[in-house]
């Protein structure tokens, strides 16, 4: 049987950990957290408490890892943790709507931004976002390191592009401009309502760094290095973010951030006119691309390992003979997703629906922590938590706040969430009861 190659480094899995969390989010939440909360010290201490709560995440799932490094990653450990049900709803949800729609509204954003350069219609956006889809599908079959190096120089070259914006504001950023040691301003309405507001977008901005554990089974050295690349790659991303939003609020004040649709270009503007807005549009169309790039990736590890379970179509768990990728699944992903885009207007607000339930099994994934602690004590942990049991507790304590206070606000979009996952339900006892054997 033809098996997945171990293909990737340490510096690979890294760079998939920060260049699946920064996509576009760093360049657009800004403006509706400021929007909520009206000072600097509010803005930049909401950043500072989301990447408190993904570095917490990451140090669990750092153990997770470690312990289980299998091709699938979160869906593995809640497969082990809860059973077969649990994991598939993960990667059922992951396949219809997550990461599908993820790539879709990815695809449209780079295409929006490649619009800057040359021109393009309705029709030339669409055509552009699905044939982006397809070279970075055919880049992902063709090899697992040739996705890697994709990852790594699409991530260095974001990454880059945030350099600059920060050179920009700390070399020629007004300090007058905002004081950061003012007093702490008051939303002049609810201080809760704008915190969890705030919060939202935050999480939102901070999520993606588990797919580094999607690819642990191609890996060289995936017990080490797994637990590394989730660590470092949120660390990572947590002095960027923080940073790139010191930046805006040195070049803007917080009243001109919250009105900006382009925060990042904006910022830059003041300092280098319409050429420094062009490069950022650049960086954040690198940035797009790269996350579908990365996406495209890792997620079908998750419907390779579903269907070598025999919860999927069977066809799905085979390896490409030379490439030793899994082809189909990463077709199928990929053909879906172009789906989305060309009903696009349809599956916009439904995507924003079950986002929510991302949520719900990074909670589940973070409990089993301690429940693997207790049933599997013996078992081979390269990595423990750091901080056991405070660090899982806070994660999860925060993601259930998360799901608890979605159901609570947004009652409609989180029942559609919770319909798709019910939904799952019997295709799951379809296909164990089948064994996968559908084409």
């Amino acid at each position: 049987m033809t098996e997945l190659r171990r293909s990737l480094s340490r510096f690979d899995l890294t760079m998939i950990a920060v260049g699946s969390t920064i996509g576009s989010g760093i360049f657009l939440t800004p403006s509706l957290i400021a929007q909520a909360l009206p000072s600097p010290g509010w803005i930049i201490g909401i950043w500072i408490a989301g990447g408190i709560t993904a570095l917490c995440g990451a140090l669990t799932f750092a153990e997770l890892g470690g312990m289980l490094p299998q091709a699938g990653g979160v869906y593995v450990f809640l497969s082990e943790a809860y059973g077969g049900l649990a994991g598939f709803l993960y990667g059922w949800a992951y396949f219809l709507v997550v990461n599908t729609g993820g790539i879709a509204a990815l695809a449209i954003a780079f295409a929006t931004y490649f619009g800057v350069f040359v021109p393009l219609s309705q029709t030339g956006l669409l055509l552009v976002a699905i044939a982006g889809i397809v070279l970075v599908t055919v880049v992902n079959i063709l090899g697992v390191k040739a996705g890697g190096v994709f990852s790594d120089i699409f991530t260095v070259l974001k990454l880059g592009g945030i350099v600059f914006l920060v050179g920009v504001g700390i070399f020629g950023g007004s300090w007058q401009v905002t004081e950061f040691s003012q007093r702490l301003i008051l939303p002049s309405g609810s201080l809760s309502s704008a915190l969890t507001i705030a919060f939202v977008g935050v999480l939102w901005s901070y999520g993606g760094w588990q797919h580094a554990t999607f690819t642990a089974a191609e890996a060289r050295d995936p017990r080490k290095d797994v637990p590394v690349s989730l660590i470092v790659g949120a660390g990572i991303v947590v002095v960027v973010y923080v940073l790139v939003n010191i930046v805006y609020l040195l070049l803007l004040n917080p009243v001109q951030v919250a009105g900006s649709a382009h925060v990042a270009a904006d910022a830059v503007a003041t300092r280098l006119g319409p050429a420094g807005a062009t490069i950022i549009a650049l960086t954040i169309f690198i940035s797009t691309f790269g996350t579908a790039g990365i996406y495209t990736l890792t997620a079908p590890r998750i419907y390779y390992a579903m269907a070598g379970d025999g919860v999927f179509f069977r066809s799905v768990a085979a390896v490409h003979p030379r490439f030793r990728t899994p082809a189909r699944a990463i077709l199928l992903q990929s053909g879906w997703a172009i789906v989305l885009i060309l009903l696009w207007g349809t599956f916009e607000s439904l995507i924003s629906y079950v986002v929510f339930t991302d949520w719900i099994f990074f909670g589940l994934t973070a409990f089993s922590v301690f429940l693997f602690r207790h049933r599997r004590p013996d078992a081979v942990r390269p990595y423990a938590t750091l901080g056991y049991p405070v660090t899982p507790a806070i994660f999860v304590a925060v993601a259930a706040w998360f799901v608890l206070n979605t159901l609570l606000q947004r009652p409609a979009e989180s029942g559609v969430g919770l319909g798709f996952l019910a939904l799952g339900v019997p295709v799951y006892y379809f296909w164990r009861n089948t064994g996968g054997n559908q084409p």
